[in-house]
């Protein structure tokens, strides 16, 4: 059993009682076990995370030239990605020799980071499982505000108008309009200002002590396998 690095700020979750595991955890390992023993995969869709697959070469193109990552486009659109060890799993978005970055698309201007100077956990545990996957002693993690896909600008309005009006018959409001796709478009705003980056070093104890976790979710999953059989 391996953990996928997108997972890991789940099962490092703190338990209230010293010496187990959190109920975030033992979730996560039950939903991993319904997938990897009976072919149960929960299945996870938000337009959040749509957008971000739609967009998401674009955003890295983005960083690119604002960071001065110096990527090829080869290096851009690399579908290759993919990393494996004894603990973990992961499809890093941007790995080369001397550059580990994950970018995230945030999903309207509200949603990025303008301001924040704090890293969200489960971010740092996903970026450092890719070094402990890659080997790198530092990661990006870099949000991007690029402007939504038309045909989900139009789903956000036609929301808007049911929201605002849950008897609405298909009249769009101007008002509406403006303010929706003033969440979604932003080529007003400079390109340095659309991209946020922080810098993860890596560090060997949270490391190790994530091999200690998986090696503690390993003893529940076989605890799972005793009671479905």
């Amino acid at each position: 059993m391996k953990i996928r690095c997108s997972a890991l700020g789940k099962i490092m979750t703190n338990s209230r009682t010293k010496g187990t595991l959190s109920e975030t955890c033992k979730t996560y390992i039950k939903e991993l076990y319904l997938e990897n023993e009976l072919g149960i995969k929960k299945e996870f869709w938000s337009r959040y995370t749509d957008k971000g697959t739609r967009v998401e070469k674009e955003s890295i193109q983005l960083a690119n030239d604002v960071l001065g990552w110096n990527l090829t486009f080869a290096q851009i659109n690399d579908e290759q990605l993919y990393h494996e060890n004894d603990y973990v799993t992961g499809h890093t978005d941007v790995c080369t020799d001397v550059l580990l970055a994950d970018v995230k698309s945030s999903w309207n201007a509200s949603t990025f980071p303008f301001f924040d100077e704090k890293i969200d956990k489960k971010y740092m545990w996903q970026l450092m499982g890719y070094m402990f996957l890659t080997g790198h002693d530092k990661a990006n993690l870099t949000y991007c505000l690029i402007n939504t896909p038309e045909d989900m600008v139009l789903d956000e309005i036609r929301r808007e108008h049911w929201k605002q009006n849950a008897f609405w018959q298909g009249d769009e409001d101007p008002e509406i309009i403006e303010y929706v796709r003033s969440q979604h478009n932003f080529e007003h705003i400079p390109k340095e200002i659309r991209v946020k980056n922080y810098i993860i070093e890596r560090d060997e104890k949270l490391i190790n002590s994530m091999k200690e976790r998986i090696e503690e979710s390993r003893e529940y999953y076989k605890e799972l396998k005793s009671i479905i059989k």
